[in-house]
């Protein structure tokens, strides 16, 4: 009995121990149950925030207008005012034949250079050849009669003296006379005529210059120019070392182009070189239909490298006036109370500025009046775009082919602040006063 008591002592103690190990390890399953719980709690709570935060960022996104921006262009230089011109030649002469015959022979071809007076071609006029030989002989007889007549008469007259003869006969002698010599008169101017007739044979150049055309050929059948029915040239001879450039103006830049005025030409296949000329003489008038004014420029060509007949394109420098800033033509909005434009402010909204307009340069408009120049404004604002509306800039797409758009439209246009105009600029212009 006494030896099983420290065994039963020693059983009570290990089945208190494990009695009080048991629940504390029942106690973790559940500790870290609850603690993924919470994180995947947190874990939830974290992404609905995120996602309502990246909602409200992406409302905030949407209710802001994307816009590209200008900056106003100062207009202190001279704006560059590019217009369509024709190339004529400084003379330009069809040759027409002034007698009827056969072409004998030609002496200059296409693209010749020839002299004044130099023979171009001889025609054989065999009728009027005829006609003039006839023409002398008439005169010739006429000759004759009135030699005889006057003789006659001189005679008569002698006889009237000494009373031999009446003063009646003596008048009938002399009146023959006065008529023979009106037909020796007329056969004289006849011979003159038919002989000038005949120098038409030779058909020569009236000036100095280059044949651009031969329409005729050896035998063939040579009409004058004023026989009646269609007239046909012979030749066609130009002076091209001096040209001249007729060039339409649109109304709104007729006061700003005179005579002695600077000018130059390019040409599409060469459009980096320049050809100086200057204003001769302008039309003094607007035309009603086209509402333009016909401006002549003059070019000296003695290089030879414009070719009469050539499409031109002709640079006047322009005075920008009071304008001191230019803007594309699409930034402008049209309203009942005038005309403005929309700015960008620095917190990134809009603010619609009134402005007053200059001289409309086609892809380019003066601004006269309501800007400072460190304004950002906006491209083809929205017609609906109003005070205080949030907006977003971005990059202008294809930045580099911007000013095409609304823009220069010449390189010189970034650099010198001159603008580059195109014969579109009648349509702006119009578009323009319609407002």
């Amino acid at each position: 009995m006494e030896g099983k008591g420290p065994e039963r002592h020693d059983d009570a103690h290990l089945k208190a121990e494990a009695t009080a190990t048991r629940p504390k390890r029942a106690r973790w399953p559940v500790v870290v149950a609850i603690v993924v719980v919470l994180v995947l709690a947190a874990q939830g709570i974290w992404s609905r925030r995120s996602a309502h935060a990246a909602l409200e960022r992406a409302a905030v996104h949407a209710s802001q207008t994307s816009v590209e921006v200008v900056h106003p262009q100062k207009s202190d230089a001279a704006l560059d005012l590019v217009l369509p011109g024709n190339v004529q030649a400084f003379l330009d002469t069809p040759i027409y034949a002034r007698t009827n015959g056969y072409l004998r022979k030609w002496y200059a071809d296409i693209g010749a250079h020839v002299k004044a007076g130099q023979l171009l071609a001889e025609i054989d006029t065999p009728e009027i050849d005829d006609q003039l030989r006839a023409a002398r002989a008439d005169l010739a007889n006429a000759q004759a009669n009135y030699a005889l007549s006057k003789t006659t008469a001189d005679r008569w007259t002698d006889m009237l003296k000494s009373n031999s003869v009446s003063k009646q006969e003596t008048d009938e002698k002399v009146g023959d006379m006065l008529a023979k010599k009106a037909t020796l008169d007329a056969a004289r101017f006849n011979v003159a005529r038919l002989e000038k007739t005949q120098s038409f044979q030779k058909v020569f150049a009236p000036f100095d210059g280059i044949v651009t055309a031969r329409n005729i050929d050896v035998g063939a059948l040579i009409d004058a120019g004023s026989s009646g029915g269609p007239a046909k040239e012979l030749f066609h001879v130009a002076q091209a070392d001096r040209l001249r450039v007729y060039v339409n103006v649109p109304q709104a830049y007729a006061q700003q182009i005179h005579a002695q005025q600077n000018a130059y030409l390019t040409l599409t296949e060469t459009p980096a070189k320049h050809y100086p000329g200057k204003v001769a003489r302008t039309a003094g008038s607007v035309d009603a239909t086209q509402r333009t004014m016909l401006v002549e420029v003059d070019v000296d060509n003695r290089a030879g490298d414009l070719l009469p007949g050539a499409y031109a394109q002709v640079h006047f420098a322009l005075g920008t006036g009071a304008a001191r800033f230019t803007l594309p033509g699409n930034a402008f909005l049209f309203r009942p109370d005038g005309v403005k434009v929309a700015t960008v402010t620095p917190d990134n909204h809009v603010k619609l500025v009134s402005v007053s307009l200059g001289t409309d340069f086609g892809t380019r408009v003066a601004v006269a009046s309501g800007l400072q120049g460190d304004e950002q404004v906006i491209l083809n604002p929205q017609d609906s775009i109003v005070n205080g509306a949030p907006v977003r800039i971005v990059e202008r797409k294809n930045a580099g082919g911007a000013r095409g758009a609304g823009g220069m439209s010449g390189a010189s246009g970034a650099a010198g602040g001159s603008a580059t105009t195109t014969a579109s600029a009648q349509g702006a212009s119009s578009g323009q006063a319609g407002q």
